[in-house]
């Protein structure tokens, strides 16, 4: 079973049973903007339709199910329960409609996007050497090579008679190293 109840200003109200629980979700709506908020309650199932009630000190929803009553206040975009009926002196009860889902409206002037075709990848291209170079640093790509001065760092095998450093800290190995010497990374 689920309710809406038009509560003015643009605000609505939804009303949802599901079992022992209610789904109470507002709706507020602006020109280029709308909002919902959606709270759960454990009510019980209904046992007839909601009641809404304007009062001085905002909406009051009563619910009626195999439990009893429970009465919940809505103030701005809060939902409570409240202990208690309130006195419904200077209130006015607000209709009520059965309706099948939570409704979704359109905002005036957009819109609504057309759904997004699946995306398609081309095939992979070969990557193609990049060399960068400034000052007295020089670094290649394929394979990836980074020179500084005198120092020189490979991301392939290393080479006879070529600095080697550990890949974690940095510091300066040597080709038949197994572990680094500094912070014990191994090789």
């Amino acid at each position: 079973m689920a309710y809406l109840c038009e509560l003015g200003a643009g605000q609505r109200v939804y009303l949802e049973n599901q079992g022992v629980q209610t789904l109470v979700t507002l709706i507020s709506s602006s020109p280029g903007q709308q909002q919902q908020a959606s709270s759960s309650f454990t009510t019980g199932v209904w046992s007839s339709p909601p009641q809404v009630f304007q009062t001085p000190h905002g909406m009051v929803l009563k619910l009626t199910s195999e439990q009893g009553e429970k009465t919940l206040q809505i103030q701005g975009s809060s939902v409570t329960i409240i202990s208690g009926t309130p006195s419904q002196k200077d209130s006015e009860e607000l209709p009520v409609h059965e309706v099948t889902s939570l409704p979704v409206s359109p905002m005036p002037g957009i819109e609504p996007m057309e759904p997004m075709s699946p995306m398609k990848m081309s095939p992979m291209e070969p990557m193609k050497p990049m060399n960068l170079k400034m000052g007295d640093m020089q670094m290649s790509m394929n394979p990836m090579e980074m020179r500084m001065g005198n120092m020189e760092l490979r991301m392939d095998s290393p080479a006879p008679n070529k600095q080697s450093f550990c890949s974690q800290c940095g510091t300066s190995v040597k080709p038949e190293d197994r572990f680094c010497s500094n912070c014990g990374h191994q090789l």
